[in-house]
């Protein structure tokens, strides 16, 4: 019997997903002030980087972050969504901080 290390690698593709198409998706204009503040405190850069590394540390990989990437980028599927012009920079922008290399502090 093979044992599973990451029994919810399927979740966690689906949630890198989700995190991503609500970053680069961004705000609407006609926000209610809770729908402000939490698109504020949540859907930032650094929580979005955040939270995909979590997802990485429970199974996924880089390669698959980035495949997603590429698929929202050039799937039928997202074109809608590609049609806003804020889309594609904050995709690169996102990319970049996922693709960098992390800082490792030493004692």
């Amino acid at each position: 019997m093979k044992t599973n290390n990451f029994a919810m690698k399927d979740w966690h593709l689906e949630h890198v997903e989700k995190v991503i198409i609500r970053y680069i998706t961004g705000i609407s204009p006609d926000a209610s002030s809770f729908e402000k503040r939490n698109f504020k405190k949540y859907s930032t850069i650094s929580n979005c980087a955040k939270q995909i590394e979590y997802d990485i540390k429970h199974g996924v990989t880089t390669d698959e972050v980035l495949a997603v990437m590429q698929k929202i980028r050039y799937d039928k599927s997202f074109l809608q969504l590609r049609a806003n012009p804020e889309t594609i920079p904050r995709l690169d922008e996102l990319e970049r901080q996922v693709c960098a290399p992390k800082k490792v502090t030493s004692w």
